[in-house]
């Protein structure tokens, strides 16, 4: 299914997003990226640093869209099981997640996704099983 920049306006709009300082930049063809600025609100227990939490969210949120963005209307998609990695304390202004479809068998995707600090630093990386499901559309 096609996600397109209106359909990421309604995306950022919700609660959880903008409460984290989260957005969702493009999704399409089983690749989606993401941007987190976040609140002083979400950076616990570090000053300027983001609770592992938020980035697992980040990380989760925005593999979910990149397997939507493959689905047939009527589909949707639950993740089973993420596995994260944090190589670095994630100190940085801003951040960036992208992540990708690599292999998708019956109902199941596998999906592979890293965030990256202003700087480019690699501060977490991740894979990632969704099933999908016959669910209400979301748009």
């Amino acid at each position: 299914m096609e996600i397109t920049a209106a359909d990421c306006e309604k995306i950022n709009a919700n609660s959880l997003y903008q409460t984290m300082g989260i957005e969702l930049k493009t999704a399409s063809q089983g690749k989606a990226r993401s941007s987190l600025n976040p609140c002083s609100d979400v950076c616990w227990p570090f000053s300027g640093q983001p609770h592992g939490g938020i980035l697992f969210t980040l990380l989760d949120t925005t593999m979910a869209w990149a397997v939507y963005s493959e689905l047939p209307h009527g589909a949707n998609c639950t993740t089973i099981h993420l596995n994260i990695q944090y190589p670095v304390p994630a100190r940085s202004a801003g951040f960036q997640c992208e992540t990708q479809i690599q292999h998708r068998t019956g109902r199941l995707c596998f999906v592979r996704g890293q965030i990256v600090g202003s700087d480019r630093e690699l501060v977490a990386t991740g894979e990632a099983v969704f099933r999908i499901i016959q669910a209400a559309p979301i748009f």
